[in-house]
């Protein structure tokens, strides 16, 4: 009988108890995390009853694999444009928050006598809020669409950017065992550069390559591209000197701005969810119950700053930001726990080895404190509202009043701030992009050219070459022209813009200067200047141009999602007559639709619906015919109005995705037409009619004496001035009117 790895025989294990807790908690409806930790803790070294795991190392490092999945399907969900997306209420409410848990997390530690790492780690921990359990709350809860969960939702993005720089702070205050600010400010500053590198170069090439491989990605390949782009950025994340989970989070983010993101994430989903599994196992196999009751006191401690200190602060934010009092403190009280960013992070200090054993331990019990305690936190918020409406004086709550409608007034930022924000912005990503090329010329170009005695000269003039059209964008581009235009009519102002200008054709000149100094001697940098700017001058259309393509490629594929969804919500309204509307429906396994053909299941008779897509996989079934079988995993596109849609989906027992048409309809459209009085179709019934057959089409709605009828019995006959609205392949059915206009 051959030998099982070790290894293998502890996998067993881990997903046998996580499978049987995942079973247990859905039962008591309560978060699966929750019950990945209590398999753990049966599972590991400090529970003997059952048996434990014996590989701890190779656990370790599944787990890390796993932390790396839990970052990039959370990148693949945060998208740096919804960053800017992000309203002022949400970065104040979540800095408030985050900034003051720190600095009590932190002056815990001090307090209880922890050291200084012990207690920054704290800090760290309790700041951030969990991103998962809150969007399960707020689903079981139904609340998503109140206003204050919309602020909640803006202020997790920005908790979750800030525990990216936390991560980062916290492993360079590891390394120093100091609180340095100059080494915080380069540490932070390098981090900028490389998120800007990595996105914007990223925003460049990945919607291009994925275009160009279109029709090469099914799934698996799509799946297969997707990991190795997400495990090249760990190598290249932790090459920086960042952590592996880093480079994960940047490239889901980069991700979340393709078309491909909705397709990746639902690839993915299953392997995150493995992975994530093996990780909060191995959370609760660090857990040792005995040191639990051992530091029973700053877990309280911790828990009460949670339950009560950051939903105070958090709910000053929001009230400070121009919210009524109630939507702040609904807001306040829905930011009371943490989750996977504060596991991370209490990883990371284990990892670096410069914690004590005991502050993993109190992070996880915490965690399943504040977990449990959030879905009714979320719902006694209203009440808590009221309560404190009801106690505050009224002078406070008319003071409260008339700020929030001060702050609430849409004012317009004025042309100085517009143009100021652009010139930043223009100068950190283009001085970036400028850097980086000048450093990887340097690192790469100088090996091919080691052998010449022009080796400089080569050096200098392709890296030159390269960085022309960036140099023009970094010092000409002008940005918003009409703000550009009111800023100089205004005499006062040329002076300062004048300035602005210079300073930027400075910093481009010192770019140039840096180039030739750093292959020859500064009075050759000099005559280089001179030299690049005389034929900078001359050829200053031709790199204006270059650049131009450049910068039009680049927001083709930054805005290229934003532009797919709006072409399906168009196509998806265009479709839909009167009442009806397209939705997508994913069919499960156990759907009894499922292995029967179309035309046996009565659906257009039954529910009033109509198939007009399947999806499967690459392949795409337009206007399905009655003989076509549907499979498990199939993407039906439906047509309906919403009661019609309702009762099909409970037939079904299927699970429903957004309402937007993933499939390319490109070739599919809604058409009307008037039945002429000579023509053949009066007095057929739509069934003998054969005008599915015959334009691969689905009628869907018929208009006769102002009456309209949507989904109309197949046996109802036609007659003359019927308004015939039918959906189906744009070509069969232009060719398909041309005949009945002819008859």
């Amino acid at each position: 009988m051959g030998h099982v790895p070790e290894l293998i025989i502890d996998l067993a294990l881990i997903l046998g108890a996580a499978a049987v807790m995942t079973i247990i908690f859905k039962m008591l409806r309560q978060p699966v995390v929750l019950g990945y930790i209590i398999a753990g803790v049966i599972v590991g070294p400090y529970f003997n009853f059952f048996p434990t795991v014996v590989e701890s190392e190779g656990i370790k490092t599944w787990a890390e694999i796993g932390v790396i999945f839990l970052l990039f399907g959370l990148g693949l969900e945060f998208s740096f444009k919804k960053l800017l997306k992000v309203g002022n209420v949400a970065v104040i409410t979540s800095l408030m928050g985050v900034g003051m848990t720190f600095l009590i997390g932190y002056n815990v530690g001090v307090i209880l006598g922890w050291n200084m790492m012990d207690s920054l780690f704290m800090g760290g921990i309790l700041s951030i809020a969990s991103t998962t359990i809150i969007f399960r709350a707020f689903d079981e809860l139904g609340v998503k669409s109140q206003k204050f969960a919309g602020i909640v939702l803006g202020a997790l993005i920005i908790e979750d950017l800030v525990a990216v720089v936390l991560m980062v702070i916290l492993s360079t205050v590891s390394i120093s065992r100091s609180f340095e600010g100059m080494e915080m400010i380069y540490s932070i500053g390098k981090l900028v550069f490389f998120l800007v590198l990595w996105f914007v170069s990223g925003i460049f090439f990945l919607p291009t390559l994925f275009k160009k491989l279109k029709k090469y990605l099914n799934d698996e390949t799509l799946l297969v591209v997707s990991l190795a782009l997400c495990f090249l950025m760990v190598v290249l994340s932790s090459q920086a000197g960042f952590s592996p989970a880093l480079g994960a989070f940047i490239m889901g983010s980069i991700l979340a701005e393709t078309p491909k993101v909705e397709k990746i994430e639902h690839l993915v989903q299953s392997v995150k969810d493995l992975f994530g599994a093996i990780f909060f196992v191995s959370v609760g196999m660090l857990l040792n119950p005995e040191m639990l009751v051992e530091y029973a006191l700053p877990i309280g401690i911790s828990t009460l700053v949670l339950l009560f200190g950051k939903p105070i602060f958090a709910t000053i934010g929001a009230l400070f930001a121009g919210q009524p009092i109630k939507v702040a403190v609904q807001t306040g009280m829905s930011l009371s726990q943490i989750g996977e960013f504060s596991f991370i992070i209490a990883t990371l200090g284990v990892t670096l080895n410069v914690t004590s054993d005991f502050l993993y331990p109190v992070a996880v019990a915490v965690s399943v404190i504040t977990t449990f305690t959030t879905p009714y936190m979320i719902g006694f918020s209203g009440k808590m509202s009221d309560w404190v409406t009801l106690k505050m004086p009224e002078k406070w709550k008319n003071r409260l009043y008339k700020y929030s409608l001060g702050t609430q007034q849409v004012t317009e930022a004025s042309d100085w701030k517009k143009l100021i924000r652009f010139y930043v912005i223009n100068t950190i990503i283009f001085s970036v992009i400028i850097i980086s090329i000048i450093l990887l010329a340097n690192q790469f170009l100088a090996p091919f050219f080691e052998a010449s005695k022009w080796k400089n000269l080569f050096i200098v003039s392709l890296t030159l070459l390269m960085i022309a059209p960036f140099l023009y964008a970094l010092a000409f581009r002008r940005g918003p022209s009409q703000t550009y235009a009111n800023i100089w009519l205004k005499p006062l102002y040329r002076g300062p813009l004048l300035a602005l200008i210079i300073s930027r054709i400075a910093l481009a000149i010192f770019f140039v200067g840096f180039v030739f100094a750093k292959y020859y001697s500064p009075w050759a940098a000099l005559i280089g200047v001179i030299a690049a700017a005389l034929l900078f001058v001359t050829q200053r259309h031709r790199i204006k141009q270059f650049y131009g393509k450049i910068e039009s490629r680049f927001l083709l594929n930054l805005h290229d999602r934003e532009r797919s969804q709006e072409e399906q919500q168009r196509t998806k309204n265009v479709l839909a007559p009167w009442d009806s509307h397209l939705t997508t429906f994913t069919l499960e396994t156990r759907s009894p639709i499922i292995g029967l053909p179309l035309g046996t299941m009565k659906l257009r008779e039954t529910y009033g619906i109509n198939i007009v897509i399947i999806e499967r996989g690459d392949l795409i079934i337009n206007i399905p015919r009655q003989e076509d079988v549907l499979y498990p995993n199939d993407v039906i596109s439906v047509i309906g109005t919403d009661e019609q849609l309702s009762l099909f989906k409970d037939h079904i027992t299927v699970k429903e995705l957004k309402e937007e048409v993933k499939s390319d309809m490109s070739q599919v459209g809604l058409h009307s037409f008037t039945i002429p009085d000579n023509s053949h179709l009066i007095g057929q019934t739509i069934r003998h009619s054969k005008m599915r057959e015959r334009c691969k089409g689905i009628v869907v709605g018929l208009e006769r004496d102002e009456n309209r009828i949507v989904n109309p019995d197949p046996d109802i006959a036609f007659q003359a001035e019927d308004v015939i609205w039918i959906v189906g392949l744009n070509k069969r059915i232009q060719v398909y009117l041309k005949d009945i206009l002819r008859d």
